[in-house]
């Protein structure tokens, strides 16, 4: 099992890196070249500057059982479609159940921003210590899961 981070503006890469290294997990960050980063735990990945560049390399290089951190909901369900597990920087598990309804609402909220003259879109609200706490429970709580089946699979429980 490993960790993938669409790390572009991501804002709990710190927390998965402290999570990630609790447990002993190999964790690669992903960005593009107006994000570079550095980690002293992480493998970092730089991707050329292009729309889903960093999504579509995530996706070519995780595989089932691994867990996706990344705000979109595309990357989500192609993780999902490999069989590994994603999780939302607010600490929202994505799930075969949810992942459709996800997508249905992004879409026709795209659809909507699409057809108002009103073009502006509030961004998101501040994150808070609360969200941080948050999204380290779930996270943590994820990859417990995920180790949990691993072991379940490898014959090590």
């Amino acid at each position: 099992m490993q960790i993938f981070v669409d790390a572009d503006a991501c804002p709990v890469v710190d927390i998965v890196e402290t999570i990630a290294e609790k447990y002993n997990i190999s964790t690669t960050l992903l960005c593009d070249t107006n994000h570079i980063l550095y980690s002293d735990y992480s493998d970092v990945i730089v991707v050329g500057a292009g729309a889903d560049t960093v999504d579509y390399k995530l996706i070519s290089i995780c595989h089932k059982g691994d867990v996706v951190v990344s705000q979109d909901y595309g990357v989500a369900a192609m993780a999902l479609g490999k069989g590994a597990y994603a999780i939302h920087q607010s600490g929202k598990w994505y799930t075969d159940e949810n992942i459709d309804r996800m997508l249905m609402e992004r879409h026709l909220n795209k659809k909507a921003r699409r057809g108002s003259a009103k073009n502006h879109i509030k961004g998101p609200k501040k994150r808070t210590n609360e969200d941080d706490e948050r999204f380290a429970q779930s996270f943590e709580k994820l990859v417990l899961m995920a180790q949990a089946k691993e072991g379940e699979q490898n014959g090590t429980v």
